[in-house]
């Protein structure tokens, strides 16, 4: 196994190993970089080229199409309330769509929406609701821009993640922006609540980054991206954290929705963000004019 020895990032080559274990994968480790702070996996060996056609994303076995997309409705929801206003008549191009859970609620506004996905096993799937999704950015209609681009929970994923970024950049009209979504290395459950059990749960083979607002925006602008902003949103409640503190489970956001409230999440959500340690940053990005 070939490991990382120089950052990504910043081509440091000293680094710290993160506490915790990959769920997956034993014989990888967790590395932060002592200078910038990238968080990244040992290697990435086992991301070879064919590896998201058949994903492993879900243990080896794909779900059932319809409890996928009810399991993600919440993010998908949320996404498309936070987007819904650069939608009406916009070209836009989800990366990396998954079941498209997004797409099926923003095509109601948009002049079209495409996706590109490497997962075969969703082709049926797209067929059947008529969305436009191909396999891989070469297969898009040519000439075509976007105004807007997504990235949910996607870049991440990517073993050189500037290299699709710039592939990106041409494809955006002017004044399109892209919309990148992905965990927070500082996970308040990593980094404040110290949970051992989180741990070797979230470090997982298919996340070989995960980024900071301090490291995304650092890539960001190594690609050659102007930054519109960089946020945190905390996806999951109180009632998760608490669940996993406790019984060192995840789940706690349905079996203990009791403890939740709207203003209980938006304060605790406001508590994270202050100190940088909400579970999903959000970045915004265009081409430099």
């Amino acid at each position: 196994m070939a490991l990382n020895k120089i950052c990504f990032l910043c081509g440091n080559n000293t680094f710290v190993v993160r506490s915790g274990s990959v769920r997956d994968n034993d014989k990888l480790k967790v590395l932060e970089c002592s200078d910038c702070g990238l968080v990244f996996l040992s290697s990435f060996d086992h991301i070879t080229e064919k590896f998201y056609d058949n994903s492993k994303m879900h243990d080896g076995d794909l779900l059932e199409i319809d409890v996928w997309l009810k399991e993600t409705e919440w993010d998908d929801e949320r996404r498309f309330q936070f987007l819904k206003s650069l939608l009406p008549n916009k070209k836009v191009l989800d990366f990396g769509c998954g079941p498209a859970g997004f797409m099926l609620k923003a095509r109601k506004l948009t002049k079209f929406i495409r996706g590109v996905e490497l997962e075969k096993r969703l082709r049926n799937h797209y067929d059947k609701n008529r969305l436009y999704v191909v396999h891989n950015l070469s297969e898009l209609p040519k000439d075509e821009s976007y105004d807007l681009i997504t990235m949910f929970h996607t870049l991440e994923h990517i073993p050189d993640p500037k290299n699709i970024l710039t592939q990106l950049k041409p494809l955006l009209s002017k004044n399109g922006q892209i919309v990148v979504e992905v965990p927070n290395a500082n996970d308040a459950l990593l980094t404040l609540y110290n949970s051992k059990a989180f741990s070797d749960f979230t470090y997982w083979s298919c996340h070989l980054f995960l980024f900071t607002t301090s490291t995304l925006g650092k890539l960001l602008k190594h690609s050659g991206f102007k930054i519109n902003y960089i946020k945190q949103t905390q996806r999951y409640s109180l009632a998760n954290h608490v669940f996993w503190l406790s019984n060192k489970k995840p789940g706690g956001h349905q079996k203990w929705h009791f403890l939740d409230s709207p203003q209980l999440h938006s304060q605790y959500e406001k508590m994270l963000c202050s100190i940088g340690k909400c579970d999903t940053i959000i970045g915004s990005f265009s081409v430099k004019q």
